[in-house]
């Protein structure tokens, strides 16, 4: 038999060249093969890259300090261990914690000889004199010791509240001539004539739930203490209650936010458990801000929608700059009302900051793009701080001098990073984002009454987004509606430096009062001095 070269030497030369035909042919597809496998990992390792970022930043979220800065320090971010935390704190950066309680608010006068400020002189005292006994009198000599004045130290105290009742007395008269009149002195005016409320306790109980995010069931327990049933219900009639003698206040507060030419507007989630929409589903919480400092106006407006026609319905009017996020809807609102968009830095910040969470925690102490933007980014703000108080023609000149050169440097290098970043990618997102708000961005250069960002807008929210972490859902529309009526009072009071306790108080009293448009006017809350 031909051994298998001898095979070869008898194979005609067209059965040769089919065969080498063949081998290509096989070559290619193999190579086709491992051509489509090789983009089938690169494609796994790609979403596993984003999974690992997606995870990242979901860990940071739950379980890392939520400021975004980007460094923390140490101990700040404890939750537990607070006090051990801060005193380790205090015990490295060498300072000895201070013993006494200090003055939130003081004038000059109170201050003493050694520039030690004392307690607030706005509160009241309660003076406890300590005097010798009549034996500790006695000298030695045989006299008498005689007072010749007295050293005077001070303790902060905390009387604790207590639930008291007013009497209301309407004392009746009648004459003694005639015996036919009869008159009896008229009760004043109240807010909420069918209830036994007084204007300090709903001022309370208003204050605790929209300042300082009490829920009504603690608010509820907390009275049983005093020895008083006050149901959650009760409550919560008194709040929906307390809307329709405030509606004029908003109705104004609503006018002047929308003839004041520059409005930021943000929306946060609330749900609302008995509504025409499924218990599960969100419902929004709208909120504008307005005005400058002294004279702010912060409106909360409850929709079950977060479609374009209802910031259609809360801008209608309005004329000059509407600021916002990246929402797209306000685009289109923008537009149609023939408003001026300005976009936020903050929201831009964060997503470079969601970005760095993205990333092993090997790599988010090295320099990298993420660190390069906030930087950048931080820079612009730091302007915006130092010219904070300045008058309107020196902002505009600094911005012009020193944020408009910052912010072309800022978008050519984020331009060329964006080619070279992957854009599914959290950094390729942050950059796309940057470079398509680039244009509302860069708006608030133009005027200097103008901000850098929606911030007061999401600060007016964190307080509605504290509360919501409490008591987690509203029960009914009604109740959502009233919600947004008294955070609007509430937070624009404290927009301008009014107590918000003694604010309310005196509005609760005075409110059923008012008959005109000038009395109404005179309550609002930057037309009210502080008590």
């Amino acid at each position: 038999m031909p051994t298998c070269d001898n095979a070869r030497l008898l194979e005609s030369p067209c059965a040769r060249t089919e065969n080498a035909a063949t081998a290509s042919v096989r070559t290619a597809l193999l190579e086709a093969e491992n051509s489509q496998l090789r983009a089938r990992i690169e494609s796994r390792e790609q979403r596993i890259r984003l999974l690992e970022e997606a995870l990242r930043v979901l860990t940071a979220r739950t379980y890392g300090p939520s400021r975004e800065k980007l460094s923390v320090a140490a101990g700040q971010s404890e939750l537990f261990n607070e006090i051990e935390a801060t005193l380790e704190l205090a015990a490295a950066l060498e300072l000895d914690p201070e013993l006494k309680a200090t003055p939130l608010r003081e004038t000059k006068s109170a201050v003493g000889k050694r520039g030690r400020q004392r307690l607030a002189s706005h509160l009241p005292r309660i003076e406890i004199r300590h005097e010798l006994t009549e034996a500790e009198r006695q000298c030695g000599c045989g006299g008498v010791l005689t007072e010749i004045g007295a050293d005077v130290s001070e303790q902060l105290d905390f009387v604790p509240a207590k639930v008291q009742v007013l009497r209301h007395v309407r004392v009746k008269y009648a004459c003694p001539g005639c015996e036919q009149c009869l008159k009896t002195a008229a009760l004043p005016e109240h807010i909420l004539p069918k209830t036994n409320a007084s204007p300090g306790l709903l001022a309370h109980l208003v204050t605790s739930k929209y300042v300082d995010s009490l829920p009504l069931y603690r608010q509820e327990a907390m009275f049983e203490r005093y020895g008083v049933r006050l149901p959650r219900a009760t409550q919560a009639a008194w709040m929906i209650g307390l809307t329709v003698p405030m509606q004029p206040l908003l109705n104004l507060m609503d006018e002047r936010l929308r003839s004041s030419g520059y409005v930021r507007i943000d929306e946060t989630r609330v749900q609302v458990l008995n509504s025409d929409k499924a218990p599960s589903a969100l419902h929004w919480m709208w909120v504008r801000v307005a005005g400058p400092k002294q004279q702010r106006i912060i409106l909360f407006d409850y929709d079950p929608s977060r479609g374009g026609a209802v910031a259609d319905a809360l801008i209608e009017g309005c004329s000059g700059y509407l600021q916002s996020d990246g929402y797209a809807a306000y685009a289109g609102v923008s537009a149609r009302a023939g408003l001026i968009h300005v976009g936020c830095f903050a929201h831009s910040r964060r997503r470079f900051f969601e970005a760095l969470k993205a990333l092993p925690n090997a790599q988010r102490k090295q320099a990298n793009a993420a660190h390069e933007a906030v930087r950048r980014i931080d820079a612009l703000y730091l302007i915006e701080r130092q010219i904070k108080e300045l008058g309107d023609d020196e902002r505009t000149r600094i911005r012009r001098q020193e944020a408009v050169p910052q912010l072309q440097s800022l978008f050519e290098w984020a331009s060329t990073m964006q080619h070279q970043t992957m854009p599914s990618g959290k950094l390729g997102k942050a950059l796309g984002y940057l470079i398509t708000q680039w244009p509302k961005l860069v708006r608030y250069v133009e005027d200097p009454r103008l901000a850098i960002d929606t911030n007061l807008a999401e600060n007016a929210i964190r307080p509605f987004a504290l509360g919501r972490r409490n008591w987690l859902f509203a029960d009914t529309v009604k109740g959502a509606k009233a919600s947004a009526a008294l955070y609007s009072i509430v937070s624009t009071a404290r927009a301008n430096g009014l107590e918000p306790y003694a604010y309310l108080r005196r509005l609760f009293a005075e409110l059923p009062k008012a008959k005109t448009v000038e009395d109404f006017e005179a309550m609002l809350p930057f037309n009210t001095a502080p008590i």
